[in-house]
C-alpha cells in the first residue's frame, strides 16, 4: 500500500466496514443511526426548500453566505466537543502504521466525505447555489462551489482535530465535552435573540455588514463567488475563487504538517517523565502562592481553596459553575434587551448560583471519606460547611451585584437597584442556608463518567428533593422581603424602597447562619450515611 491509488480505496472500504459493523447486533445503534439519518435528510430537504424559496430575493446572497459561514464554524467546533462520537477522527490510531503523511491525508480526506455530516453539507451548498445563481456564469460557478464548500469544511475539521489531538485526549478535552451542552444552550439564546431581531421590518438588511465580511472568509467565499458571477462581477468572483482554493490547499497543508508531527513526535508512552527543572515555573511556584495566599489560614483557607479548585479543575463542578454564571446572566440581560424584562429577573442568576451550595458532599464523590475523617464534632462540621459557603460567596456576592447593576443599566431602571439588590441578597442567603441543610439531609452521588449524568441510578428522588425542595423553601423564606417590597410599592412609599437593601442583607445573612447551625449537627451525627450516599456509583 505504498501507492496513493491503493491506499485511498482501502481506507474507503475500511470506513464503510466500520459503519456496517457498528450497526450489527445492536438494535439501539441501528435505531439511533436510522433516526439520525432520517432527521438529517428531513432537515436537509427543508433547508434546500427554504433556500430555493429565497431565489430572486435581494437578501438571498446575505443569507446563504452567512449560513455557509455558520456551517463551517460548526465543522470546526463540533469535532472538538464530540470527538468521542467518531473514532475515525482520532489520528493517533494510525501513527504506528508505516504510511506516508501525504497519501494518508488523501485517503483520510476521501473517507471523511462519507457520512451524514458531508451529506447535509452538500445539501446546504446545493440549496445556496440554487438561491443565488443567476445565468450560465452563476450556475457554472455553482458547479465549482459545491465541492469547494465540502472540501473546505472537511479539511477544516480534520486540521483542527489533528492539531488539537493532545487536547482531545486530556482532561481539558473532557471538559469541552462536559461543557458542550452549555455552549449549545448559550448559543441558542443568541440565536433566539437574533431571530427576534430579524422578524422586525428590515431585519435581514441588518445582516448586510456581517455578510460583507463573511463572504471573504472561506469556505463562504465559494458561495460569494457564485453570487458575484451571477451579478456579472467576474473579477470579484475570480478573487473569491482564488481565496477559496488557497484556503483549502492551506488547510490540507496544515493538516499534513500536524499529522507528520504527530507521527514522528514521541509521547508519554515512549519517553519517561522528566524530572522538574529548576526553570519550571510550576515546580518553583510555592503551593500557597498566588491568589491562594489571600485566603485565610488554617482549615477555612484549606477548605475554600479545595472548593475553588474543584470549580476550576473538576469537569462536572466546572460545568455547574459556568452554567450558573452564564445562564444566570444571559436570562435577565437578554430579556432586558428584548424589552420584556424586569430588574427583578436578576434574582434568576442568584438562584442559579445558589444551587451550587446543594449537595456539597456529593461533589467530593468517593474522596469525601478523607474529609469525613476531620468531621467528628459539630464544631468541625460547622467550620467545614462555613468555609464551603464562604468560597461560594467569594464569587456569588460580586456576581449578584454585577448582574443586578447590568440589568438595571440595560432596562434603564436605576431607581429599583437598591430594592432589587436587597431581594437578591436575601434570596442568596436563603439558598445558601437551605443548601447547607440539603447537603446534610439529602446527599447523593454524582457519577464521574458520562458528561450529562448528574445523579446515579436510584438517587433521582434524593436529587429532586434536595434541589427543588430547597428552592421552594428558599422562596418561602424570602416571603417577608417580597411582602415588604409589594407593600411599599402598593402604598406608594417608593422613597422607602432603599430599606430593602439593608433588610435583605441582614435577612440573608441570618438565613445562611441558621442553615449552618441546623446542618452542622446532622452532618456530625450522620457521617456514615452521608459517606455511603455520596460514594455510590
Amino acid at each position: 500500500m505504498n501507492g496513493t491509488v491503493a491506499l485511498t480505496p482501502v481506507f474507503v472500504r475500511l470506513k464503510l466496514t466500520l459503519i456496517r459493523n457498528g450497526l450489527k447486533g445492536s438494535t439501539k445503534r441501528k435505531a439511533a443511526f436510522v433516526s439520525s439519518l432520517t432527521s438529517v435528510l428531513l432537515a436537509a430537504a427543508l433547508t434546500v426548500l427554504l433556500l430555493a424559496l429565497l431565489r430572486g430575493s435581494v437578501h438571498a446572497g446575505t443569507v446563504t453566505v452567512l449560513l455557509t459561514g455558520i456551517l463551517a464554524l460548526g465543522w470546526a467546533v463540533m469535532p472538538l466537543m464530540f470527538a468521542a462520537g467518531d473514532e475515525t477522527l482520532d489520528p493517533t490510531r494510525l501513527v504506528m502504521l508505516p504510511l506516508r503523511p501525504r497519501p494518508l491525508v488523501r485517503a483520510l480526506l476521501a473517507t471523511s466525505l462519507i457520512g451524514i455530516g458531508p451529506l447535509f453539507t452538500v445539501c446546504v451548498a446545493v440549496g445556496s447555489v440554487v438561491a443565488v445563481a443567476r445565468g450560465a456564469a452563476g450556475f457554472a460557478a455553482g458547479v465549482v462551489a459545491v465541492p469547494l464548500v465540502l472540501l473546505g469544511c472537511v479539511a477544516l475539521a480534520r486540521a483542527v482535530v489533528t492539531a488539537n489531538v493532545g487536547l482531545l485526549s486530556s482532561r481539558r478535552g473532557r471538559d469541552l465535552a462536559v461543557l458542550s451542552g452549555l455552549l449549545i444552550a448559550v448559543g441558542a439564546q443568541f440565536v433566539s435573540f437574533a431571530a427576534q431581531r430579524l422578524t422586525e421590518p428590515g431585519g435581514l438588511g441588518a445582516l448586510e455588514p456581517a455578510a460583507a465580511v463573511v463572504r471573504w472568509l472561506p469556505p463562504a467565499t465559494a458561495i460569494g463567488m457564485v453570487d458575484s458571477a451571477g451579478q456579472g462581477a467576474y473579477g470579484r468572483a475570480a478573487a473569491q475563487l482564488a481565496v477559496t482554493v488557497a484556503a483549502v490547499l492551506g488547510l490540507l497543508h496544515l493538516w499534513e504538517r500536524s499529522l507528520t508531527r504527530l507521527m514522528v513526535s514521541p509521547d508519554g508512552s515512549t519517553v519517561a517523565a522528566a524530572a522538574p527543572r529548576s526553570g519550571d515555573r510550576a515546580a518553583d511556584r510555592p503551593a500557597d502562592g498566588g491568589p491562594w495566599a489571600l485566603l485565610p489560614g488554617g482549615r477555612p483557607g484549606a477548605v475554600m481553596q479545595r472548593t475553588l479548585r474543584y470549580a476550576v479543575r473538576d469537569p462536572k463542578t466546572k460545568s455547574g459553575w459556568i452554567s450558573g454564571l452564564a445562564v444566570g446572566a444571559i436570562v435577565p440581560v437578554f430579556n432586558g434587551l428584548q424589552g420584556t424584562g424586569s430588574i427583578y429577573f436578576a434574582c434568576f442568576g442568584v438562584g442559579m448560583l445558589g444551587t451550587l451550595m446543594y449537595n456539597q458532599f456529593g461533589q467530593d464523590t468517593s474522596a469525601f471519606w478523607m474529609v469525613a475523617q476531620t468531621l467528628s464534632t459539630t464544631r468541625e462540621a460547622y467550620a467545614e460547611l462555613r468555609a464551603r459557603m464562604a468560597a461560594l460567596l467569594l464569587v456569588a456576592l460580586p456576581y449578584t451585584v454585577l448582574v443586578t447593576a447590568v440589568t438595571a443599566w440595560v432596562i434603564g431602571d436605576w431607581e429599583s437597584l437598591p430594592d432589587a439588590l436587597g431581594l437578591g441578597l436575601g434570596l442568596l442567603g436563603a439558598m445558601l442556608g437551605t443548601g447547607a441543610l440539603a447537603s446534610a439531609y439529602f446527599p447523593y452521588s454524582i457519577p464521574q463518567e458520562g458528561a450529562f449524568k448528574s445523579v446515579v441510578p436510584g438517587q433521582a428522588g434524593l436529587a429532586v428533593s434536595s434541589i427543588f425542595g430547597g428552592m421552594f423553601a428558599s422562596a418561602l423564606l424570602c416571603a417577608p422581603l417580597i411582602a415588604l417590597l409589594v407593600t411599599l410599592r402598593v402604598t406608594d412609599h417608593h422613597a422607602l424602597l432603599w430599606l430593602l437593601l439593608p433588610a435583605g442583607t441582614v435577612w440573608g445573612a441570618f438565613l445562611a447562619w441558621a442553615g449552618l447551625r441546623l446542618a452542622a449537627p446532622k452532618v456530625a451525627r450522620s457521617l456514615p450515611e452521608i459517606l455511603t450516599a455520596v460514594s455510590k456509583g
